[in-house]
């Protein structure tokens, strides 16, 4: 689905810079807002909550630990500080959202209104300030294919591809509360975990290809992308659908973790300029126990 709507978007003439900044990190992202959507329509509001908070643990924990142990990732400073204090302020406007117990309508429309903010900032400095941050919007989108030579393909992967990506999640809300009855287990565990860790696998893919081919550090737009759209257009746009509470365990601890993740990779990508191979194997280390706390 990402390949053919990328290789649509080239094919209209679309800067790659505009289609790694949107295209890209909305396409990675797919999977837990069809998941999300699903769950919340289903009465199963703790899975799309525990999907969102999961994943962006995952995807800071699990998958920059796993590419940094591959590949050390470059850490440029305007990467770190825009791209990544947007994800900041994006996880602290969320759990603010959180504190009221329930993330209604007219919440998911100031979330969706603040992305839309940032893009337009993002889009506006860098082009007026052409650079790091540019190239590396740019080798997302070449990660992920050149722009085709016509139309067919990429029309008919999009289109298998949203199909696929709908009867998909409809199987992983149904597997996931299956799983959570039979053993048992919170819907928000599951969703946390098991939901988690299913729609976060397009950006292991993505970054973990990416790092093989040398550009190690698309991985981290990749991941301060996909997190900033979890929280402001996943939660933003299935709320705005169907508001969803916030299960107590996941306002209690979860979203706390969370922002301790996303302020230590700062830290480390900041202070550091670049992710190693030692803070990979610490990152890793940290979300095995973060899943092992949870079951226990």
């Amino acid at each position: 689905m990402v390949r053919g709507a990328v290789g649509l978007a080239l094919l209209m003439g679309i800067s790659k810079v505009i289609v790694g900044l949107t295209i890209v990190a909305a396409g990675t992202s797919a999977p837990e807002f069809v998941v999300s959507l699903n769950a919340a329509l289903a009465g199963s509001g703790d899975i799309a909550m525990g999907n969102v908070v999961g994943s962006n643990i995952a995807n800071i924990l699990l998958i920059l630990g796993a590419v940094a142990v591959l590949k050390p990732i470059a850490a440029s400073r305007t990467t770190t500080v825009r791209d990544g204090g947007a994800m900041l302020i994006g996880t602290l406007l969320f759990i603010g959202f959180c504190m009221f117990g329930v993330i209604d309508r007219w919440a998911g429309l100031l979330m969706l209104a603040v992305l839309i903010g940032m893009w337009y900032f993002t889009y506006k400095h860098d082009k007026q300030n052409p650079g790091d941050a540019s190239s590396l919007h740019e080798d997302e989108a070449d990660e992920v294919g050149e722009a085709p030579s016509g139309w067919t393909k990429p029309v008919v992967a999009t289109v298998v591809g949203v199909v696929g990506l709908t009867f998909g999640a409809d199987l992983l809300v149904d597997g996931g509360v299956t799983v959570a009855r039979d053993f048992g287990v919170s819907e928000a565990v599951i969703g946390l975990t098991l939901v988690a860790f299913g729609t976060s696998l397009p950006e292991l893919a993505a970054s973990m290809v990416a790092a093989f081919r040398g550009h190690s550090d698309v991985a981290l737009g990749n991941v301060f992308g996909s997190n900033l759209l979890n929280l402001l257009v996943i939660i933003g746009g299935v709320s705005v659908i169907s508001p969803i509470s916030v299960p107590a365990q996941i306002a209690q601890s979860d979203i706390w973790i969370m922002l301790a993740v996303t302020v230590a990779v700062l830290v480390v990508a900041f202070c550091a300029k670049r992710i190693g191979r030692i803070a990979g194997a610490v990152f890793m280390a940290a979300y095995a126990g973060y899943i092992g706390m949870l079951f226990a």
